[in-house]
């Protein structure tokens, strides 16, 4: 039997590869941008908090890992063309992570016209204007690229007082679904990750309330997810390993979709 191991860990690997990776300033992002550079891409971290991913490339770059920061606002549109142009500039972006996105919590009848569009705004406009300077910059020099976005249970159940959130990645998901007809046939790949509910630093205090805790209850493995555990899903996807994988959702959920 030949060793097929070398060819398995070539299909994983992310050496050489320019990975756009927006919301990289805290929570899962900013995971992301570790687990990415580790296997071997260079990592284009965007988000408007400056100082906190400055922080996160020394990091990075002291593991001999490569980076580089942009300052973006993923609601403002000339800034995200302008941020992919000048990351462009140092080499054609191989994958987009659309990772940036935020919960505005309300009932219904409490949410405001600005709650609406800011979640709105950053959570599906903004990935759309992403993905289409990315598609575009592929298309003018043939080069194949894959677009992660990054989307949630929520997009698929719903759990009440989130209805611009769960509205949103929804689209998102739906989003993918769509560029992948339109351009699957042009070496541009658009697939979703659909995280459960995973500790960071944002969700911890509540997590551990007793409202998380009965909402853990309903997980069929009666625990949330921890950041590491998207790593191999979020590599499969930006690698050469799902080449032929388009238009599809990955859940990581510990089996909370599967259940009532």
């Amino acid at each position: 039997m030949s060793d097929t191991g070398p060819f398995l860990r070539s299909l994983f690997d992310l050496s050489g590869k320019h990975v756009f990776l927006t919301g990289a300033s805290s929570g899962l992002g900013r995971h992301f941008a570790r687990t990415l550079a580790a296997a071997g891409a260079r990592v284009a971290m965007a988000a408007r908090s400056v100082d906190r991913m400055a922080a996160l490339a020394d990091d990075i770059r002291a593991a001999g890992g490569l980076c580089d920061v942009y300052a973006l606002d993923v609601r403002d549109r000339a800034a995200i063309r302008a941020a992919v142009a000048a990351a462009e500039a140092v080499a054609p972006i191989d994958a987009l992570v659309n990772n940036a996105g935020i919960a505005r919590p309300r009932a219904p009848e409490k949410l405001g016209d600005d709650e609406w569009d800011e979640v709105y705004e950053t959570n599906l406009r903004g990935p759309w204007v992403l993905a289409q300077a990315v598609i575009k910059a592929r298309l003018a020099d043939a080069r194949p690229c894959s677009i992660i976005n990054i989307a949630s249970v929520l997009g698929i159940r719903a759990i009440g007082h989130l209805a611009p959130y769960s509205a949103a990645k929804a689209g998102l998901i739906n989003l993918g679904r769509d560029l992948c007809v339109d351009l699957a046939a042009k070496g541009i790949r658009v697939n979703a990750l659909a995280p459960g509910y995973f500790i960071t630093e944002m969700n911890d205090e509540w997590l551990q309330s007793p409202a998380g805790d009965r909402l853990r209850q309903r997980i069929p493995a009666k625990r949330f997810g921890q950041p590491a555990e998207l790593d191999g899903a979020l590599v499969f996807l930006v690698s050469d390993a799902s080449r032929f994988m388009n238009g599809n959702v990955i859940t990581v959920d510990g089996g909370h979709t599967a259940g009532i």
